[in-house]
């Protein structure tokens, strides 16, 4: 299969005045949750016509109380998630590694840093072995300065490594990797390394963003030893269907925000381009599992991500 590269001089590729239009191509608003805000609407105006002043005022203190929810309260309140992860083949002594995933911290948006902190003392508190910041770090320009005061405390043993997004583009990718280089953060675009763990050797790669960078998946794992355990950063997770023909076992994304928001039966209500397929959680794409983060960013129903543990399969 050959390697989907998107270049920065590609069309739509500069960075519209509102690059989430619904416009084609950016991104896809669900139908089922558009019928039914249409459906509510439409028994809401029933309701008042009915029931008077009285029905107006319920419905408009429901209104009230749904919105404070979900611009306010939950976006406030992040989750931790751990997740065991097992692999047919995987080496014995990889059996246990964690792996420890943050992404889009979307910082200069309403609760992103006092998010951002929680998430790192998290990570301090779980101690993993590894570290993945999968993109969208900032939202604006004037963050990225930030970047460096609340990513500090963050180590592990085998390194922080990092991809950008689609925002770090837009915000200034060369800025952000050198605020974040003293940190020993290490930003992996269309690169990959060896590391050991427990005497046993596997690949971590990432790739560059695939909205607004130049992502060369075969240049990231170019090299990288045949059958041997290969971990995938790719902000954008509808990359897992190139990653699982190149032999990936684990690609960790995120970009999605779960669909902003997302209910049973009504799903995701947005999804951004690179992210129709792979919305949210764990999804498998052949051998390859991947694993979509739900960022941190203050989202509507966006908890924060997870450290990861891959096990064996007995």
């Amino acid at each position: 299969m050959a390697s989907t590269t998107h270049k920065a001089g590609d069309k739509d590729a500069k960075r519209p005045d509102n690059p989430f239009a619904p416009l084609p191509g950016r991104v896809r608003y669900s139908a089922r949750w558009l019928g039914a805000s249409a459906g509510a609407t439409a028994l809401a105006a029933l309701a008042v016509a009915r029931g008077g002043p009285r029905a107006a005022a319920a419905i408009g203190a429901a209104g009230v109380a749904g919105a404070t929810y979900a611009t306010s309260y939950e976006p406030s309140r992040p989750r931790m998630e751990r997740i065991s992860l097992r692999f047919p083949g995987l080496p014995p002594a990889l059996d246990g590694l964690r792996i420890g995933q943050l992404s889009d911290l979307h910082l200069g948006h309403r609760f992103a840093i006092e998010n951002t902190r929680w998430a790192v003392a998290q990570m301090v508190d779980e101690g993993p072995d590894l570290l993945a910041l999968t993109g969208d770090l900032v939202s604006y320009t004037r963050n990225i300065a930030e970047l460096p005061g609340l990513l500090a405390p963050l180590r592990a043993p085998l390194g922080i490594y990092a991809v950008p997004g689609n925002h770090d583009h837009w915000e200034g990718m060369p800025a952000i990797a050198a605020a974040l280089r003293p940190l020993g953060v290490e930003f992996l675009v269309n690169a990959r390394r060896s590391l050991r763990w427990r005497g046993a050797e596997f690949t971590l790669a990432g790739v560059d963003d695939a909205w607004d960078g130049e992502m060369d998946m075969a240049a990231a794992l170019e090299g990288a030893p045949a059958g041997g355990f290969t971990v995938l950063l790719c902000h954008m997770p509808d990359m897992a269907d190139e990653a699982a023909q190149r032999g990936v076992d684990l690609q960790l994304s995120g970009h999605t925000h779960g669909g902003h928001m997302r209910l049973p039966w009504l799903g995701s209500f947005v999804l951004p381009r690179h992210g129709w397929r792979y919305p949210i959680g764990l999804h498998h794409v052949g051998r390859t599992q991947v694993y979509v983060s739900r960022g941190i960013g203050p989202c509507p129903l966006s908890p924060v991500p997870c450290p990861l543990s891959p096990r064996r399969t007995p």
